[in-house]
């Protein structure tokens, strides 16, 4: 996995990067997340159905997706984004796969990525898609503090990525700080700290759940899965759709039998099996 800083740094090692290939791998994943959520989702409403694939695509999502990978320790980065702690960088991260995808369609077709990327988004910890995390500390800081949480957010470009640091304040005390490829998500994520630091903030947000149990493969946990809301900071949480398996597995491979032609990926347009 070659970054574009170190393709610029060591031409005659690697002179091309991948950029082209996430390109097309975020153009996959669109058309991906859009299909299915057409299919499963009849009634839902166009907005309802961007909020989601919204929530799907954006850059936590897909830096979670690397990390259970390990995309991180196989890219080429150049000195100053690798010294820069780079491999752990969300947008890196996120980029890196939808490379990877681009690959996969690449190399097997639209529905071998179809069900690849489906198959790893259905592996992350359950998401809170209905979680406003600003709207909620808004409501947290003013019980507690009686004031209104501001953000104080900053930009800065690694190499050709662009990552966002906020630090959300009550009053003079920063209650939390988060990091995003935009600076919506970063103030999310400083949201979503400052609720966890504050103990039970987080907790009324959401639904009761089960204790987690462990799993039966063992993995690495990625972190906390959220999804950013465009609603104002005084909105309550939208709801959004939920993601549901297949109503059929995966098709098995069929035990070799007479020597047949091989299978041919799906197309675009085509329907699934």
């Amino acid at each position: 996995m070659t970054h574009s800083s170190f393709a610029n740094e060591s031409p005659h090692q690697s002179p091309r990067d991948n950029e082209r290939l996430e390109y097309l791998g975020d153009a996959v994943l669109q058309l991906i997340t859009a299909e299915y959520l057409y299919k499963h989702h009849p009634r839902a409403a166009e907005g309802e159905l961007t909020q989601t694939r919204s929530a799907m695509v954006n850059t936590n999502t897909l830096a979670q997706m690397a990390e259970q990978l390990d995309l991180g320790s196989y890219l080429y980065l150049g000195k100053g984004i690798a010294k820069g702690g780079g491999r752990n960088l969300k947008s890196l991260l996120a980029n890196a796969f939808e490379a990877v995808l681009g690959a996969v369609f690449l190399d097997a077709g639209y529905d071998a990525a179809y069900h690849y990327y489906l198959n790893r988004y259905r592996s992350l910890p359950a998401p809170a898609q209905d979680e406003n995390f600003k709207g909620r500390l808004q409501q947290v800081a003013q019980e507690r503090f009686g004031s209104t949480p501001f953000y104080d957010s900053e930009g800065a470009r690694v190499g050709t990525q662009r990552e966002y640091t906020s630090v959300v304040f009550a009053g003079s005390e920063p209650l939390g700080t988060g990091h995003g490829a935009t600076k919506q998500e970063a103030e999310q994520e400083a949201a979503r700290a400052a609720l966890q630091g504050l103990g039970d903030g987080l907790v009324a947000t959401t639904a009761p759940k089960a204790a987690r149990t462990p799993r039966p493969r063992k993995r690495r946990a990625p972190s906390s899965r959220t999804a950013a809301s465009p609603d104002e900071v005084s909105a309550p949480a939208a709801e959004t759709l939920t993601i549901v398996p297949d109503p059929e597995p995966l098709p098995a491979a069929e035990p070799e039998a007479a020597p047949e032609p091989p299978a041919r990926s799906r197309q675009f347009g085509e329907p699934l099996e």
